[in-house]
């Protein structure tokens, strides 16, 4: 994992980490087959927008001024993405690729909470940990009840 010099570069990389998840729920749900698939990938990009406002709020107590973030690098940190190649998955391969996603998010911000020196920081790190077990639970339900029907 990178080596970070300040909580502020943690907060940065986290807040990039969010915008990428709201683009990866926008990019399914844009191939979404039917609506309520697309409102489920929709609704997950919205949080995705609500856990960067919390990691603003981060940088706003460390009396930083939040701006446009800069494109990050965010390498091996778990970022997965869309390609052309994905364009034909079905409903069960998305939501495999969703899960791993949110799985990759828990285990970043569970390090991460480790390495900020801030507690406000580390608290709203652990937090979103949280949540994102709570989407890899949502999806991994959703996908159980598929292959059940199946």
């Amino acid at each position: 994992m990178v080596e970070f010099e300040s909580d502020d570069e943690i907060l940065d990389l986290a807040i990039a980490r969010e915008e990428d998840a709201n683009k990866f729920y926008l990019a399914l749900a844009a191939r979404a087959q039917t609506a309520e698939m697309r409102k489920v990938f929709e609704d997950l990009a919205g949080e995705e927008i609500e856990h960067k406002a919390r990691l603003e709020l981060e940088v706003i107590k460390s009396g930083r001024v939040v701006t446009a973030t800069e494109e990050l690098d965010i390498g091996d940190e778990g970022a997965i993405g869309i390609t052309d190649s994905d364009i034909d998955m079905d409903y069960k391969d998305m939501l495999l690729m969703a899960m791993q996603k949110e799985e990759s998010s828990f285990r970043l911000y569970v390090d991460l909470s480790a390495r900020v020196t801030s507690e406000d920081a580390r608290e709203t790190l652990l937090s979103l940990a949280e949540e994102e077990v709570k989407h890899k639970l949502r999806f991994e339900i959703e996908y159980d009840n598929l292959m059940k029907a199946d």
